[in-house]
């Protein structure tokens, strides 16, 4: 039988070292086709290359049966180019990541990791976003290959609704302290932002963005909560943003 076509990218950049460990395990599963970012692409949200040029290139830096190109767009530009351009046939499963960081709570709206998941998902491609919550340069991505795996093999076998991704936080530690995997919702949650202005050496003001995130919810059956007590998470999300509950409500103002 044929082996399942797969589709990898990231927001970190193609050398990043989460998107190698993530193609590793995609090896094992299928038929790879890598289409990243040239450079990193953190925080671009949705964005979309519309004003300027747009370069794929072969990459062949790193040995591995997998077809790699790197991209001069976002994250979004590289899954429409990867379907457009690159890829033989629609990909059974596009995985993104593994980030480094977490996408937990509200960052899944300014994560490039999850909008290229997300790309996937309004094409109809079952897609996963995968995060650490480790922000170093070179975390252990040991335990996070092991859930990668065991995550997108069932991806691949029970599929995914229509325009659905996964969200998929992983907690730092080793595999004997992550307790296991629950399916959540996104906590209720904000960065608290604040900008250190500066001055450059020109005598220029400029500003530095800095803050935290804060978590208003309490749940216990959210992405926050099961990362603060060693779970992996998985919330199904999806492009629609029309809040339901709030129709009817709205509609009164104008009975």
């Amino acid at each position: 039988m044929n082996k399942p076509l797969i589709l990898v990218t990231n927001d970190d950049g193609i050398d990043a070292y989460g998107i190698r460990a993530l193609i590793a395990v995609m090896n094992e599963l299928g038929d790879v086709y890598v289409v990243a970012p040239d450079s990193p692409q953190s925080g671009m949200g949705h964005a979309v290359t519309i004003n300027a040029t747009l370069h794929l290139e072969e990459y062949n830096k790193f040995p591995g049966p997998q077809k790699e190109w790197s991209c001069s767009g976002t994250p979004a530009d590289c899954v429409k180019l990867a379907k457009q351009q690159i890829l033989p046939r629609l990909p059974d499963l596009c995985v993104s990541g593994i980030n480094h960081g977490s996408n937990s709570g509200i960052s899944v709206i300014y994560s490039g990791t999850m909008s290229a998941a997300i790309e996937a998902a309004i094409e109809n491609i079952p897609a996963i976003g995968f995060s650490l919550n480790d922000y170093s340069f070179n975390p252990d991505f040991e335990t996070s290959k092991y859930f990668v795996k065991k995550i997108a093999q069932q991806v691949l076998q029970n599929k995914l609704p229509n325009n659905i991704a996964l969200n998929v936080n992983i907690p730092l530690g080793k595999l004997q302290d992550i307790h296991g995997i629950k399916v959540c919702r996104q906590a209720n949650s904000l960065w608290v932002e604040e900008f250190e202005k500066r001055i450059d050496p020109r005598g220029k003001d400029y500003f530095w963005l800095t803050g935290y995130l804060k978590n208003n919810d309490e749940g216990t059956d959210t992405d926050e909560f099961a990362l603060k007590n060693n779970y992996v998470s998985i919330v199904p999300v999806k492009a629609d943003l029309t809040s339901y509950t709030t129709i009817r409500a709205i509609e009164r103002w104008f009975d």
